[in-house]
């Protein structure tokens, strides 16, 4: 049954590659089980409640991923749109939570019907080739940047960012932001060393073994949790026993009478923009790495996974979270052999029982997730390769795609710089008939120039 449903010969794959690619992509995005409730709680949202509002929301995307698209992909509510929700309409304009749920909701009904007219498949499908490439890149830079931050080897500084200093260590002491710096820099030569040596699960090796080597210096005193900075005991709690936090306080909780309605529709609007092309990005990039893109640089069976992201953003906006989208940190299971939906359907079950494992999931530290991240960034920088920079109608576009990811710190900042300079330079300089730029590019840099002066 498992070979009909998700055509692991077809793919190339096994049950046990489709497993441990599961675990790995599990592993390297569980941390939002503890930051999304940590960001909406800001906001006022009972904390307990969006764990188990994130846990479902990423469960049932994870799910509807498996089977609508049959892709290696996983989704949870996304980091930036969490922020979005919780720190500019909520505390920064002063609207309800509820009234943000709302617009969420919204949101995602706006995508059910853009996918199920396959507008955002022509989106996707009318980006160039080489830009989609950069892409797959830029991502690359940029999850390794979110590594390097998480483990705290790439601080803020007098120069925007610096090398952390252990001889200069800031609001904190040498056993707790010290080590962590030390054991994530370990844990990065130890996943390289897997890497090399072509060890099965290399990226999860990486993460538990980090993770464990994290324990010993806790016993051994040198690592001592900081919970003002956010540095925590690394063994699972289980004194709350296995208990599953209500839903009840943010279910169906949604308010559309506070926010007046042109606010309302450009708070939609944000929302909209950020999730379509984060999530466009997101598969772009991990399709690219994955092989999975077809001769003329499309993605089969694309309308299915837009539509999981859009079931699983109007669900999730029910439960009581922010906008559920497709992860990049997927990635990391696909560059462990992950094909089908067998490996998203491992990611969700586990989503499922960290319902009642909690603890332990939640007891895996930043620093020991960040080597994945960044060994994940050096497996789709390895694209660059493959774009053509000898055309500088190609060339320069994907170049500045690429470097807007980690300096603008968003994919689709990314994606917006890219398809406005691609169209700009090839219009500019009379390309436009050899390049056959598509209509929906020049509607795409249209809309993004208005986004930069009206948003």
């Amino acid at each position: 049954m498992v070979e009909k449903l998700f055509k692991l010969k077809e793919n190339n794959t096994t049950v046990r590659t489709e497993i441990l690619a599961g675990i790995t992509t599990f592993m390297t995005m569980a941390y939002i089980l503890a930051v999304n409730p940590s960001i909406l709680s800001a906001a006022g949202m009972d904390q307990g409640a969006v764990f188990t509002a994130t846990v479902l929301a990423s469960f049932l995307g994870t799910v509807c991923m498996a089977l609508f698209a049959n892709y290696p992909f996983a989704l949870a509510p996304g980091m930036g749109l969490n922020a979005y929700f919780a720190y500019t309409v909520v505390l920064g304009m002063g609207y309800p939570w509820q009234a943000a749920l709302a617009a969420v909701f919204v949101e995602g009904v706006i995508f059910i019907l853009l996918s199920l007219f396959n507008i955002r498949e022509a989106i996707f499908n009318s980006i160039p080739t080489n830009l989609k490439k950069a892409v797959s890149v830029g991502i690359g830079f940029f999850i390794a940047f979110i590594g390097l931050q998480n483990a705290k080897i790439v601080v803020g500084g007098a120069t925007l960012v610096e090398l952390f200093s252990l001889n200069a260590v800031e609001g904190g002491t040498m056993q707790d932001v010290g080590i962590t710096v030390i054991l994530a820099i370990i844990g990065v030569l130890i996943t390289a060393i897997l890497v090399i040596k072509q060890v099965k699960g290399n990226i999860l090796w990486g993460i538990l073994v980090t993770w464990l080597l994290g324990i010993i210096c806790q016993f051994a005193g040198l690592y001592v949790p900081n919970p003002e900075l956010g540095f925590y005991g690394l063994l699972p709690d289980f004194s709350g026993g296995l208990s599953v936090p209500s839903v009840a306080p943010i279910f169906a909780k949604l308010d559309f009478s506070s926010i007046p309605l042109a606010e309302f529709i450009v708070i939609i609007f944000a929302f909209l923009f950020v999730d379509m092309f984060d999530t466009l990005g997101t598969l772009i990039g991990v399709a690219s790495k994955a092989d999975m893109l077809d001769k003329n640089g499309k993605l089969p069976h694309i309308k299915g996974a837009l539509m999981a992201d859009a079931v699983a953003t109007t669900v999730g906006a029910v439960l009581g979270t922010s906008t559920t989208t497709t992860f990049v940190e997927s990635a990391s299971g696909v560059s462990e052999g992950g094909r089908t939906g067998l490996t998203a359907m491992t990611t969700a079950v586990l989503f499922g029982l960290s319902l009642l494992l909690s603890p332990i999931f939640l007891a895996i530290p930043s620093f020991a997730t960040a080597p994945a991240l960044i060994v994940v960034g050096f497996y789709m920088v390895n694209q660059v390769g493959a774009i053509d920079f000898t055309d500088f109608g190609e060339g320069i576009p994907a170049f500045i795609c690429m470097a807007a990811m980690p300096f603008f710190y968003s994919i689709s900042e990314g994606i917006s710089m890219g398809v406005i300079s691609y169209v700009v330079l090839n219009v500019a300089s009379g390309k436009v008939k050899e390049k056959k730029v598509s209509v929906v590019m020049y509607i795409l840099a249209f809309l993004f120039l208005l986004k930069y002066f009206f948003i």
